[in-house]
């Protein structure tokens, strides 16, 4: 196992923000379910250490990751589910399988360590991170799986004049400073391979984006009601009410189709036993 990992720093799942409800969460746990990259977990599996597994869940909302994950791996597992939201901490540790323990490490992660990890996961969350927390993430030592990652991808059919406009702010919005943090947005993906690889990992990255339209209409037109909000935050120039408009009339009529370009990453350090 890994020695002391390095403290890590992060806001991620602010009590009340519309990324972490739990309404927000439960809608989009099925789609999160369908886009993982399922592949990378035979390799995941072939490098974890034998015995009881102890994995630390960063960004946990209501344990999405470990029901679907904890399935998946071997051995018995203990997961340390790491939040700032006390209640979404205390429904992740009542919802995940049967046989799995679980601790909960609530607040930021501010004075918090990784150590002791046979695997560390999250699953969107690299986005709203720091060049310095992923760093810190990187630094424990042990194997990750991160999934879901925005990656500045989005296609929707048929176009829209605006979709360009409306894509560049929602991105540049991503990449935003907050409260001094200079989050890593559509560039998560390739900072934390960088990451991984400079200490020596073996880095995968494969493509798992949400596929929305008329079967899956509610979380389409929530996601693009926070998409449109979020670049007309960034550019208040933009014509968001007119452009949501028109995009959820076609929702509505069946003629809308949405791809959501994430990435999920496995980094496998060599070293690691």
């Amino acid at each position: 196992m890994p020695g002391e990992g390095a403290p890590v720093t992060t806001r991620w799942s602010t009590p009340g923000s519309p990324v972490c409800t739990p309404d927000w969460l439960a809608l989009r746990e099925p789609a999160d379910a369908a886009a993982r990259a399922t592949e990378l977990v035979e390799p995941l599996r072939a490098h974890l250490p034998d015995g009881p597994l102890v994995v630390r869940d960063l960004g946990c909302g209501t344990g999405s990751m470990g029901r679907w994950l904890a399935p998946l791996l071997p051995n018995a597992q203990h997961w340390i589910l790491h939040d700032r939201d006390e209640a979404l901490l205390e429904r992740a540790a009542r919802s995940l399988p049967a046989g799995v323990t679980t601790g909960t490490r609530g607040g930021d992660l501010t004075a918090a360590r990784l150590s002791g990890a046979s695997l560390v996961t999250a699953s969107a969350l690299l986005d709203l991170l720091t060049a310095e927390e992923v760093e810190a993430i990187a630094a424990v030592g042990c194997p990750a799986l991160l999934t879901l990652s925005v990656v500045g991808r989005v296609s929707l059919s048929p176009a829209d004049p605006l979709d360009a406009d409306v894509a560049a702010a929602f991105d540049a919005h991503q990449r935003r400073t907050v409260d001094g943090r200079r989050l890593l947005g559509p560039d998560a993906v390739s900072v934390a391979a960088g990451a991984f690889r400079r200490r020596g990992a073996h880095v995968v990255t494969v493509s798992s984006p949400w596929r929305l339209g008329p079967g899956t209409a509610e979380l389409a037109e929530e996601w693009l009601r926070g998409w449109v909000a979020a670049a007309v935050e960034q550019r208040p120039d933009l014509d968001g009410p007119g452009y949501l408009h028109r995009r959820l009339d076609a929702l509505a009529a069946g003629d809308l189709s949405i791809v959501v370009g994430h990435a999920d990453l496995i980094a496998l350090p060599r070293s690691f036993s």
